[in-house]
């Protein structure tokens, strides 16, 4: 018996090493830990959904960063890939509890999720960036650059040390471009101002030019004004030189008085202003008998 036992002590050791080999394999069931919390039921059944559960279970070493229901709506508007990859990014293929991260060398860590190795990430969609705050709190983001650490730690959930870990965290982790959606940004570029000044100056320029045209209207006056100049040999004040210079091409008669006399030579400087400078020509009457000596003639 003693031999016999002695044969078969290595057999049994390794069938039961073998037994302990498989048994690890399915150390743990992720749907089971968070079937004993309520406020993870979203949470278990996108898990469930997605099959990402059967992935989770089949890993040896693997930590869950789970989100509780009331932080859970932001998948809801996803559909099932799109949150299968979300949920993808909070599994970490390394084992990871409280103390650990709280002794993170540096104080801060890149970890390998499961999108990663899943071959559907872009860039760094497929690592977490975690950091020990100063608070001596941990946060979570994704390594995309530019993105924020805006999940916190808030518990350990349950764990078999070495195996896996469920945390959770406050806030889903989307890393950016992962849901398909771009940020865009509407300009807006107000009107010149200088559009509505410029159209209303050549408006006002065009209103002076009726001002001048209103001279014209009194050129035709001197024109009814001929008959009188016959008659003003008879009259020593006769208006005729003042009227005359007032047209700007006078007739015959605007050249007698010019032939007579020299001194009217004044009135032919009112020709090229308004007809208002023409009142002070009655001062010179006594010119006036010149035109009456030709009158005869």
């Amino acid at each position: 018996l003693s031999k016999m036992s002695l044969h078969t002590s290595p057999i049994f050791a390794l069938f039961f090493s073998f037994f302990l080999l498989l048994s690890s394999t399915n150390a743990f069931n992720i749907s089971k830990l968070l079937g004993q919390y309520p406020g993870f039921t979203t949470f278990n059944n996108y898990l469930t959904q997605t099959q990402l559960a059967d992935t989770i279970n089949s890993r040896q070493t693997i930590t869950v960063l789970a989100v509780d229901n009331s932080a859970i709506s932001p998948l809801s508007s996803h559909p099932t890939d799109v949150i299968k990859k979300i949920l993808s990014a909070h599994v970490i293929l390394d084992y990871f509890d409280v103390p650990k991260l709280q002794k993170l060398q540096n104080k801060t860590a890149i970890l390998t999720t499961l999108l990663q190795s899943s071959g559907q990430a872009t860039g760094q969609q497929g690592f977490l960036n975690v950091t020990v705050l100063s608070t001596g709190g941990v946060a979570f983001g994704s390594a995309v650059a530019g993105s924020n650490l805006g999940s916190n730690l808030v518990k350990s959930v349950a764990s078999q040390p070495y195996n896996i870990s469920v945390l959770q965290v406050s806030n889903v982790i989307i890393p950016t471009g992962i849901a398909g959606g771009t940020n865009s940004s509407t300009n807006s570029s107000a009107p010149p101002p200088s559009s509505s000044s410029s159209s209303s100056s050549p408006a006002n320029t065009p209103s002076k030019s009726p001002t001048p045209a209103v001279a014209p209207t009194k050129a035709p006056a001197p024109s009814n004004a001929k008959p009188p100049a016959a008659a003003t040999p008879k009259s020593s004040k006769a208006p005729a030189p003042s009227t005359a210079p007032s047209d700007a091409s006078p007739p015959s008669d605007a050249d007698a008085p010019s032939d007579g006399a020299e001194g009217p030579s004044d009135a032919d400087a009112p020709t090229t202003d308004s007809p208002i400078g023409s009142p002070p020509m009655p001062a010179d009457a006594p010119a006036a008998e010149g035109p009456a000596a030709d009158a005869p003639a």
